[in-house]
């Protein structure tokens, strides 16, 4: 309780919700690590674009394969109550593809890709329009990426970004 954002009957309630995805598994065993497959379950992480960096970023084996405490940390950062420099440091992390610590073009491009989803397909240069549109507006170094300062700033300007980075439990 103390590590998250949740009060105890939150966090015994999203012991049930991680329980109810593979209760053969979790059972009596309190080191209990899903499979990716399995967290991806949670109904809204199924229909989150980014579902899988999502797992990737909060699995502490870094390979989307979560135990509670790596579930209880990802409800709780995507919580109503999480802190939005919390939200914002986590954002960044999921958008952040290639893992060099900035949002690179080829970032950019993925993340594009993703909120458009299969049935929206762009074109190349209708993306690269996208991409060059986003460098204008918030890399204010023209170094041609986002770093976590530069990311952090077009959050602060996003009124909706605190409320649409939630998950419910």
């Amino acid at each position: 309780q103390d590590l998250t954002y949740f009060t105890k009957k939150e966090v015994l309630y999203a012991h049930q919700k991680f329980k109810a995805l593979a209760p053969e598994k979790v059972g009596h065993n309190k080191n209990a690590k899903l499979p990716m497959a399995k967290i991806l379950q949670y109904p809204e992480l199924r229909v989150n674009p980014f579902r899988d960096r999502i797992c990737k970023v909060f699995s502490s084996s870094n390979d989307g394969d979560c135990t509670f405490e790596d579930f209880l940390d990802m409800m709780s950062v995507f919580s109503e109550t999480a802190p939005k420099a919390v939200k914002a440091e986590h954002a960044f992390r999921i958008f952040d593809f290639d893992g060099d610590d900035m949002i690179g073009v080829s970032d950019l491009r993925e993340v594009i890709k993703r909120l458009c989803g299969p049935e929206h397909k762009l074109s190349d240069s209708e993306i690269q329009q996208l991409v060059q549109n986003v460098l204008e507006e918030a890399d204010l170094d023209d170094d041609g990426a986002l770093s976590f300062a530069e990311f952090e700033h077009i959050i602060d300007k996003s009124s909706d970004f605190c409320h649409s980075f939630r998950i419910r439990l």
